[in-house]
Parts: structure tokens; sequence; C-alpha cells
């Protein structure tokens, strides 16, 4: 008997604790821009940070974001191979509100 509270506490444990992960994985999930990882994936991810962002990860969401207006500020980047297709891409996918991120080389 002295072993059977000890497995109760603990699955009662359990459950309770298996109860709030799965309601914080439903409340407290971050919604995130898929852009961002398509424009992440056209920059040369080299990420030495001449563009003044910690990476191409960051200059990507600043992108997405409308916060970098030139991306010749990419410096390892070339205009057919990444700004023009940046530029293509953006077109083709706009705000949620319709509304066109506006970018140049």
């Amino acid at each position: 008997m002295t072993i059977l509270w000890p497995i109760i506490v603990l699955t009662a444990m359990g459950i309770l604790l298996a109860v709030a992960l799965t309601l914080a994985d439903k409340f407290l999930k971050v919604k995130e821009d898929t852009r961002i990882d398509d424009v992440e994936a056209l920059l040369p991810g080299v990420n030495c940070g001449a563009c003044g962002f910690p990476g191409c990860r960051a200059f990507a969401e600043a992108i997405v974001k409308g916060e970098v207006k030139n991306l010749s500020r990419c410096r390892p980047g070339n205009p057919d191979k990444n700004y023009n297709p940046i530029i293509a891409y953006l077109k083709d996918h706009p705000n949620e509100d319709g509304s066109l991120i506006e970018v140049k080389i």
C-alpha cells in the first residue's frame, strides 16, 4: 500500500503537466511570417553582418517588415542571383492587407 501513493501522485502530476503543456502550446503559439524563410533562402547565406544586421535571418525579417528599402546593403549579394529574385518574390507575395513591400537594388 505504501508504493501505491507515490504512483497515484506521480500519475496525477503527469496528467496535470500534460494538460498544462497542451494548453500552453495552443494559447502561446507564436505565428511567424513564412515569407521570412523564403527571403532568407534567397539571400547569399554568408551571415557576415555587413548589412548592419546580425545575420541573414535578421536582414530577411527587416525586408519582410518593410524596414529595409535597399537590398544592396547585403554586400555579398548579387543583383541577378539574389536581389532580383527577392524583388520578384515580394511582388508575388504581398502583405495580408494586399500592400506590396517596396524594395530596390
